[in-house]
């Protein structure tokens, strides 16, 4: 199959499903979050600006990242990125646009499937991503 066919294949199942998946870390590292945010950025429109670097507000109150990612269309592939320890990120979205975004996000990181939570539309998915 070529790119052109995939394209095709991508805009038909994008037209039926959701293309945004709701992205969200919390319990990392500001630097490792910023790492899944630009791989994220590399391979799919995200309302989340390249210059909007994670920080944390408290010490005493869990931070949590968000982003909502449109993976209808691919920008680049990402290679392989470099965690300090391992990331937990939570996807929520259509099936097809989840499994492509955790496709993607293997493009980058060691990704295990952590849990699952199913719905007639959409699902939630807690991937555990490492560096490979």
């Amino acid at each position: 199959m070529n790119s052109t066919d995939g394209q095709a294949q991508d805009s038909a199942r994008s037209g039926k499903e959701s293309r945004d998946v709701t992205v969200s870390l919390s319990g990392c590292a500001e630097g490792d979050a910023q790492t899944v945010f630009a791989v994220l950025s590399t391979s799919f429109a995200s309302d989340r600006a390249p210059e909007d670097v994670p920080h944390e507000e408290s010490r005493s109150h869990p931070t949590v990242w968000a982003a909502t990612v449109d993976v209808s269309r691919t920008k680049a592939v990402a290679g392989p990125a470099t965690l300090s320890a391992p990331v937990t990120v939570e996807a929520q979205g259509g099936y097809w646009a989840v499994d492509r975004l955790r496709q993607h996000l293997a493009d980058a990181f060691t990704v295990r499937v952590i849990g699952t939570a199913a719905g007639d539309q959409e699902q939630e998915v807690r991937l555990r991503l490492e560096s490979r």
